[in-house]
């Protein structure tokens, strides 16, 4: 059956997350406080008032209008997708394909390379430097040297917190001639967006969702915003009907009561400093500062997989990220609540 198929998804490693029990979980960056009680309520009768035997409007404008002004961004030039995930497919596909190069810095989402090597697009990798920056000057220089079509950089940086700076990004749109990609899932952490650069630039597309802030992972909703006449072309490869009834209600209800829910993010930015902080102190440890709602630390005495199976044995899941590119000792947290993070930390404290 697989010679059916094009030799680069017979030979692609699949994205894939192994279940384990938990009793805390801090492993998937998701936010830890759930939707109140009375936003639910809202959302489901929001629901149960709309028609379920139609079809949502083919083009939802005013949500469109009303996500776009949520995020600072016009209208036209605004894409909205089943998880950001599903717009940044449709920008690879758009660009992509065999002979195009993309260049990826290193170590990052693993998905930008899964999807770009499905196309059977060349990858360059540009490793971060000993402390986990970004080598702007080797993206530069990669970029051109292959005369790359695509350059995909997250900010904050999945799996580090690394961010860059609005210097770094205009460095790299200005020393380069491919498309560039700036995925901010985790920006509200950071709190230093670049949707103004979208003024002054028409080869950049900033990714953005609600799955991490909004604490809404399960609705699977993100947008894509760029330049009006790049993102009409990318809405040609976007699937109709893309997003449903439910997840549109329940972002618009999102949007409105945001006032009375926004407060989690410096609840959870404080966590992350004392988690960091609690980190350092620790013996065997180098913790890392980050821009998002979870922390990278690398074990210096004990393996990373010992490690993280002797945490999951105690019901409490992080992220064993040392297969990626240039973290062979690396672990990744998610802030919890302050109850979950006193948990983790008493019982890596024990492990280690």
């Amino acid at each position: 059956m697989k010679t059916l198929l094009r030799p680069e998804i017979a030979e692609l490693a699949e994205y894939r997350l192994t279940q384990y029990p938990f009793r805390i979980k801090l492993n998937q960056n998701e936010n830890p406080y759930e939707l109140p009680a009375e936003i639910k309520e809202e959302i489901a009768g929001r629901l149960a008032a709309a028609r379920w035997s139609r079809y949502p409007a083919f083009v939802p404008h005013s949500e469109i209008e009303r996500i776009a002004a949520f995020a600072g961004w016009k209208p036209d030039g605004t894409l909205l997708g089943n998880g950001s995930n599903e717009i940044l497919q449709c920008v690879f596909t758009s660009v992509l394909e065999r002979g195009k190069t993309v260049v990826i810095s290193q170590p990052t989402f693993t998905l930008y390379q899964i999807l770009a090597r499905g196309l059977g697009a060349r990858i360059a990798e540009v490793p971060m430097t000993g402390g986990f920056e970004f080598d702007v000057e080797r993206i530069i220089r990669t970029a051109n040297g292959t005369r790359a079509s695509l350059i995909v950089l997250c900010s904050p940086n999945n799996p580090t917190g690394t961010c860059l700076t609005r210097d770094e990004v205009e460095k790299i749109l200005n020393g380069t001639e491919g498309l560039v990609v700036l995925d901010e899932a985790y920006v509200q952490f950071s709190g230093e967006t670049r949707v103004d650069l979208l003024n002054r630039y028409d080869r950049l597309i900033i990714l953005q969702t609600f799955s991490k802030a909004m604490a809404a992972a399960g609705l699977r909703f993100g947008y894509g915003l760029g330049p009006p006449a790049l993102m009409a072309q990318l809405d040609k490869m976007k699937l109709p009907y893309n997003l449903n009834i439910f997840t549109l209600m329940a972002v618009m209800t999102l949007i409105d009561r945001w006032p009375d829910i926004e407060w989690w993010i410096g609840r959870l930015i404080e966590e992350r400093e004392r988690v960091r902080d609690a980190l350092a102190g620790m013996r065997g440890i180098r913790a890392h500062t980050s821009g998002a709602n979870f922390l990278l630390f690398e074990t210096l005495e004990k393996r990373p997989g010992e490690v993280f199976k002797a945490l999951a044995e105690r019901g409490i899941l992080i992220r064993d990220v040392s297969a990626y590119p240039g973290l062979a000792q690396g672990l990744r947290v998610t802030v919890g609540t302050p109850e979950e993070n006193d948990e983790f930390l008493k019982n890596l404290a024990e492990v280690l």
